[in-house]
């Protein structure tokens, strides 16, 4: 990442993305307040998020071509996790779009990457201050099981009418079981997928807060 073009690139991709998720938090406010319900997130919010969530998969190229230090492995599991239950759940049945547990899972993301995206945006500047890392590595503790509870509660509701429907028939009659048998080994292996991706947060969270801890306190004696 010591290269100009590389540090501007991820700004501005860290910075469009930041922008975006905010406008998507501060359009869930905006359609709640209008309709004084908190059912109504997706229909105010949910074609940005999608839009964005989706195009979050260059992070997985980032990864995987060694400009940030992250690795490929865990950015393509959140990836494929988040985009698969926004675009392939929640975008092909409507019967979930209108819950209030939905609302809350976009509320908890919008907040999430509010946080993450200004810190990654102002990490490759060099001028991250102390408080938005420690809001970083601090928040998630909260907003992340939230998030998660929200998104095994839509997949949960949404079996039903994946199987009625047959959902995606065509592109699992190549496999030896349907969709529906799918989305159901998804909800049984997903919290144990997410408590590993959680708990290394928390190990980050102990190195990244001691190393900006003691770059503050250098900070201030200077």
């Amino acid at each position: 990442m010591s290269s100009p073009f590389v540090k501007t690139y991820l700004f501005a991709y860290n910075f469009l993305q930041a922008s975006s998720w905010t406008i998507s938090l501060l359009s869930i406010f905006s359609g709640c307040l209008s309709s004084k319900a908190i059912n109504g997130a997706y229909a105010s919010a949910g074609h940005l998020i999608s839009v964005m969530q989706f195009a979050s998969v260059v992070e997985v190229l980032h990864g995987a071509m060694g400009i940030v230090p992250s690795g490929f492995l865990s950015p393509l599991m959140q990836w494929s996790g988040r985009t698969h239950f926004i675009l392939a759940i929640v975008g092909q049945i409507n019967e979930v779009q209108d819950s209030p547990w939905l609302s809350i899972t976009l509320v908890a993301w919008c907040l999430g990457e509010m946080i993450r995206y200004p810190h990654y945006a102002l990490t490759c500047l060099g001028r991250c201050p102390y408080w938005l890392t420690y809001l970083r590595y601090t928040g998630f503790i909260m907003i992340y099981p939230t998030g998660l509870m929200g998104e095994l509660l839509i997949m949960y509701k949404a079996l039903p009418y994946v199987k009625e429907r047959n959902l995606y028939a065509n592109f699992f009659s190549v496999f030896p079981f349907s969709y529906y048998e799918f989305l159901w080994a998804v909800l049984l292996v997903y919290p144990f997928l997410w408590l590993k991706l959680y708990l290394q947060l928390f190990k980050q969270r102990k190195s990244k807060l001691g190393k900006a801890e003691k770059h503050h306190g250098k900070r201030k004696r200077m």
